[in-house]
């Protein structure tokens, strides 16, 4: 067979692309960012969680990153998620809350080419693997504590929580103690949802918070995630005041939240996943009040649109800045509930 020019040009190509030399070969595709984020519980109105989506989803956006969410339902479906997160192998795998303590103590030592971010707590056996996020909730708590003592008239005051644990109680004991630091003579008294859904139950919430203003507390902090609602509406209906946490929740209830515990999880998280997408892998970040990481909307320099009844008070914004101010500079100590 007489072999053309044009033949032979085409096969002198072809063995070019076999061989996959020469100049004009296509440099190898670097491999596309993955982000899978796993919660506890379903996210549905639970504020924080909606918080961990928002915060991933925006690392995945800047990032150009695909994202996936794992919602769990309890211990067994956590293990599942992240066992099936791992053999999807993405960028990062981020578990949200302490309910990712004990599988986070196991698994990224198994599989240590995995990255992992722990975000609201740490497991104990930290691998090198594992970058973990958490923050100083009860510097935040103490300042919605000092509007409490300087609002309230009936010197009582409560905090219906979801559950009775040492993390939870970051919570409770430093809003009491802001109160206490500025009326001496207030009492204060915890109750919990519990229950099978304690982060998602209004309606237990709502019960507990009846109980507390039954009893004569005129203020009563929500810290049940998405039970908040319920507390809202018990005291609306009893004429008392309420405080949200990790969002601004003052809308929720117009006229009735005075402020917020803020935790800015969705900064703190974008920023940690960037990190690790970058090669900084490891570690453990805080965020308190002199890193931003937590706060109250009588800081926000927008606190007169926020909704929040604060807003009417500027004696009582002074103050809570007043002590933000000395705890940043170290003349005020607020306990940890979680360090005993």
């Amino acid at each position: 067979m007489r072999i053309t020019p044009a033949l032979a040009g085409i096969a002198a190509l072809l063995a070019l692309a076999a061989c996959g030399g020469g100049e004009t070969g296509a440099a190898p595709a670097a491999p596309e960012k993955s982000i899978i984020l796993i919660t506890p519980n379903p996210v549905g109105s639970n504020s924080f969680l909606q918080l961990g989506v928002k915060g991933a989803e925006a690392a995945a956006k800047e990032l150009g990153a695909s994202f996936k969410l794992y919602e769990s339902k309890d211990p067994t479906s956590i293990a599942q998620n992240v066992d099936a997160a791992v053999r999807a192998k993405p960028t990062v795998i981020v578990g949200i809350s302490f309910s990712f303590d004990d599988v986070f103590n196991t698994v990224p030592k198994q599989h240590p080419d995995q990255q992992f971010l722990q975000v609201d707590s740490c497991a104990k056996e930290q691998a090198a693997n594992l970058a973990c996020v958490s923050f100083k909730e009860h510097e935040a708590a103490y300042l919605a504590g000092v509007e409490a003592g300087l609002l309230t008239k009936s010197g009582q005051i409560g905090v219906v929580a979801a559950l009775d644990t040492p993390f939870v109680h970051r919570w409770i004991e430093p809003f009491f103690a802001g109160a206490t630091s500025v009326r001496a003579d207030v009492t204060g008294t915890p109750l919990y949802v519990g229950g099978a859904n304690p982060f998602s139950d209004p309606a237990r919430a709502k019960s507990q918070a009846q109980t507390l203003t039954g009893r004569g507390a005129d203020i009563v902090a929500a810290a049940a995630s998405a039970g908040n609602q319920g507390v809202f509406e018990a005291a609306a209906s009893s004429g008392a005041k309420a405080f949200g946490v990790d969002i601004n929740q003052c809308g929720q209830s117009a006229g009735n939240v005075i402020d917020n515990v803020l935790k800015h999880v969705d900064v703190a998280e974008s920023a940690a996943i960037k990190e690790i997408a970058a090669g900084k892998t490891g570690g453990v970040k805080i965020y308190g009040l002199a890193e931003g990481g937590v706060g109250v909307n009588a800081l926000d320099a927008e606190v007169a649109s926020s909704g929040c009844t604060v807003a009417a008070s500027p004696d009582v914004i002074a103050k809570v800045k007043q002590v933000r101010d000395d705890i940043v500079a170290g003349k005020i100590t607020v306990a940890d509930p979680l360090q005993g």
